[in-house]
């Protein structure tokens, strides 16, 4: 610390204590100096920066208790931190709130102000959304990590049921896991596609049969396949429910529910028409036999299951609530006042399309959606001009949401792919950490060993590292972020 004017610290080796309020101090921080004056710092009195004024009178150990370095002859404290930071961080002192500058990591600058001892209260509540999402990325960084290490594990006290239970659920969760897993993740991949080619080309006519009582049904062939790739769902959604760690939240998951959505129809239909004859008229089970196959279009949904795009655009459909809101009321508010509109118009026409405005409805949908089935349309000048004007308002009223919810989707596809990038880096971290460690541990022991002459089963024990041995940093601490970390931005 460097003082200013008249005003000066004593030496490191005296008792006194500095309390001037115009006391001007200079501290230098990875090269940059910045000159305080001590009645802005003792406004937050339990900052770093603040308990340099009183540090002199502790003696050298206080002193390094708080900075890298001292010089005595310049009285100027040293930092070895990121000066961009601090820059921001000691807005604090002037206009009481911080703000994080852009480009900054966000985990970075939340170490940096931990060090500098100001309390996160102080950070702007846009940088704090920012900070959790950093957080939220991380933590998602750090779960992907321990999936991977979880399946790479094996666990020796674990019974033979168990690691059975989680060998399964790797083959038939994790495709990325090994070959096979690959191949039955094609293979349920082909049975969902042909189950839904079947559902269509058992509607054709010229491919469907005639009982005896005369009414049209699928050919048995198609309806074979069909029982073949119900059985092959089947037999899949018992395993996983089997293998699941978690059985309740396996059976309320939605791809779950989905996949209950598509298997249960075929069974349902099954009974009734087996035992519902029994039970209630014949016509009675044919339509709920009916309806029930109409729920198999379900299974079309269990293809996102096994498609990252298809995830990926539910997400952002989940994200853009707000924006499929706005499009919706914009869509209703135009529907009402178009349809009313003409309506009114339309009735001085003697052979008029606009029988009532709820009517109307339909007519104003198709053409704010510029569709146009043609089915109603407008006969007069003034009929004509409000289609003209509802079409277009619908062009933009649809075109404005539009935007936002494409930057959600791309936004997260991107983030999926450098989360995927950032698990995969990680993991070569730590392979190579690992790999270092086993070297040396390895040479460690068998200097120690040569120089003890030890021979015998103590000699191959020793020189065992297990997986478990492994120290998980990104798992343990947070500081470790900072290092492995640094280019999230």
């Amino acid at each position: 610390i460097k003082m200013a004017g008249d005003s000066r610290f004593p030496d490191v080796e005296t008792d006194g204590s500095e309390k001037n309020e115009e006391t001007e101090i200079v501290v230098n921080v990875g090269g940059v100096r910045q000159v305080f004056y001590g009645d802005n710092l003792n406004q937050y009195p339990e900052t770093r920066l603040a308990e340099l004024i009183n540090c002199l009178s502790g003696g050298y150990d206080s002193i390094f208790s708080l900075c890298d370095d001292y010089d005595p002859g310049k009285r100027e404290f040293y930092f070895d931190r990121d000066p961009d930071a601090f820059k921001c961080i000691i807005d604090v002192y002037y206009f009481g709130e911080v703000h994080m500058k852009k480009g900054i990591c966000p985990i970075c600058f939340k170490n940096e102000m931990e060090f500098w001892k100001v309390d996160l209260k102080f950070l702007d509540d846009c940088c704090k959304t920012h900070l959790s999402e950093k957080k939220e990325e991380l933590e998602e960084i750090a779960r992907r990590v321990q999936l991977i290490l979880d399946d790479l594990g094996v666990d020796a006290s674990e019974s033979r049921w168990k690691r059975c239970q989680k060998y399964i659920w790797k083959f038939l969760e994790k495709p990325e896991s090994s070959y096979p897993a690959r191949v039955i993740a094609v293979l349920s991949f082909l049975f969902i596609l042909i189950s839904s080619v079947v559902m269509c080309v058992g509607t054709i006519p010229d491919l469907q049969v005639v009982d005896a009582e005369g009414n049209r049904m699928e050919h048995p062939t198609l309806d074979s396949i069909e029982t073949a790739c119900i059985g092959w769902f089947t037999m899949e959604y018992v395993l996983r429910l089997i293998s699941s760690p978690n059985k309740l939240y396996f059976a309320l998951s939605f791809m779950n529910i989905v996949d209950v959505l598509a298997i249960l129809p075929f069974y349902v239909s099954l009974i009734l028409t087996h035992l519902g004859a029994k039970l209630m008229e014949l016509s009675n089970v044919q339509q709920a036999v009916q309806a029930l196959r109409i729920m198999r279009i379900a299974r079309i949904f269990k293809l996102a299951r096994h498609s990252s795009g298809l995830q990926t655009l539910t997400y952002a459909l989940k994200r853009s609530f707000k924006e499929l809101g706005l499009l919706l009321m914009y869509l209703a508010v135009g529907i009402f006042v178009f349809s009313a509109l003409g309506y009114t118009m339309e009735q001085s026409h003697p052979e008029t399309l606009f029988k009532s405005i709820p009517q109307s409805f339909w007519w104003a949908i198709i053409t704010m959606t510029t569709v146009g089935y043609g089915d109603i349309y407008p006969k007069t000048t003034l009929g004509k001009l409000n289609a003209a004007i509802s079409f277009l308002c619908g062009v933009i009223a649809i075109a404005l949401p539009i935007h936002p919810i494409i930057n959600n989707f791309v936004r997260y596809y991107n983030k999926q792919r450098v989360l995927e990038t950032a698990a995969k880096h990680e993991l070569e971290l730590m392979e190579l950490n690992s790999a270092e460690a086993k070297a040396t541990s390895s040479k460690s022991e068998l200097e120690d060993l040569a120089s003890e002459g030890t021979k015998g089963p103590l000699y191959s024990s020793r020189l065992k590292v297990s997986h478990s041995d492994t120290f998980i940093h990104l798992l343990s601490e947070e500081k470790h972020y900072r290092t492995r970390l640094q280019s999230c931005k």
